[in-house]
């Protein structure tokens, strides 16, 4: 399989756009690692293996243990995370699924219990954008670099 466009090279606008949506759910308040673990998350779901290969190199530069991440997709029996991140998780999974599936009312309860107001808008941003980022990479075919870029 190949790339069917370069991503990179074209609308360079709406590019610049998703890079600045992106790195301001970075610095939002939910913190870098959870940010990175939901946006591992989506992608595992969503079979993106682009952002897969990138969001777990992101998580092992923050020292984040390999036997954690290897165990992400399986987080509701993994003992390696804690209610906050289980309530992220959920969530993350509960919108990820939307239209197909409403789980949203099943995992709000925890959410509410573990995160601000203004924080569960920033998680809705950060699904959102990986969302966003997934269909990209998919429909496009973009690969997996097998050497990633310096820095990244």
């Amino acid at each position: 399989m190949s790339a069917r466009l370069n991503l990179f090279a074209l609308a360079p606008a709406n590019l610049k756009a998703m890079v600045n949506l992106s790195m301001t759910n970075r610095q939002s308040s939910i913190g870098e690692r959870l940010f990175e673990l939901i946006q591992l998350r989506v992608s595992q779901v969503n079979g993106c293996g682009v952002c897969i290969d990138m969001h777990w190199r992101d998580l092992i530069k923050q020292g984040a243990d390999p036997r954690h991440l290897n165990s992400l997709a399986a987080w509701r029996e993994s003992p390696f995370f804690n209610e906050r991140e289980r309530a992220a998780l959920a969530w993350a999974d509960a919108v990820n699924a939307l239209p197909h599936r409403d789980d949203t009312d099943a995992a709000w309860p925890a959410l509410r219990e573990h995160f601000s107001e203004t924080e569960i808008v920033e998680l809705g941003y950060t699904i959102a954008a990986i969302r966003g980022w997934n269909v990209i990479n998919l429909s496009l075919r973009n690969q997996i670099p097998v050497h990633p870029a310096p820095g990244m």
